[in-house]
């Protein structure tokens, strides 16, 4: 169910919180851990993150081991474009279908990333062409959300808060606050393995 806010305000996806409904959460709310992972849609850097590590990431979380606190950036849109920031009302929608098909869709996006150059996610028809391929999204409420633009206002108000946040680039990952390496000196995924050293270089 979409959430509102007071007043019939700008309406928020589900499995959000914070100011304004601007971090996406997924996992144990309960756990004693946050990862705070932060990404922009059309960020290549992003796209090497999240296929090395993104369904792992996923699967702690699950387990209970963290929770994890998405926060979106839509800078690559910079000068002109709007891909990250229709990509990000898509997300939107796909929250309100769960936190699974969220985390299907988010890992098919990056799969799926146009060339930086292009701004193939601005075109709405290209979202729910590539929404058909998650179990969850076949559904009149799903589209009609990403085509009514239902969730843009809140993609600006995630942008904006990304750009009060202090994190300057993307892919960024904080342990309980603290940087957490993700990328390799190639600029690639570090391996599963380092990364949940690092974990447990600071939990145990």
């Amino acid at each position: 169910m979409t959430s509102d806010t007071p007043g019939g305000a700008t309406p928020v996806p589900a499995h959000t919180s914070g100011p304004g409904n601007t971090v996406v959460r997924y996992g144990d709310e309960g756990a004693a851990h946050v990862l705070g992972v932060y990404l922009d849609p059309r960020c290549p850097y992003c796209k090497r993150m999240e296929n090395g590590l993104g369904t792992v990431i996923r699967e702690a979380a699950d387990a209970g081991r963290f929770r994890v606190e998405y926060h979106f950036a839509t800078f690559l849109d910079d000068p002109g474009g709007s891909g990250s920031l229709h990509a990000l009302a898509a997300l939107g929608a796909a929250l309100d279908e769960g936190s699974e098909p969220f985390a299907l869709y988010l890992r098919l996006l990056y799969a799926e990333q146009p060339p930086e150059e292009e701004d193939g996610f601005a075109d709405d028809e290209t979202l729910l062409k590539l929404a058909e391929e998650v179990p969850g999204l076949a559904t009149e409420a799903f589209a009609s959300k990403v085509s009514g633009g239902v969730y843009l206002p809140w993609a600006r108000t995630v942008s904006a808060a990304f750009e009060r946040g202090g994190v300057e680039a993307t892919p960024t990952v904080l342990a309980d606050g603290d940087p957490v390496a993700v990328l390799g000196p190639g600029g690639y995924a570090v391996t599963p393995e380092a990364f949940f050293a690092q974990l447990s270089e600071r939990w145990g």
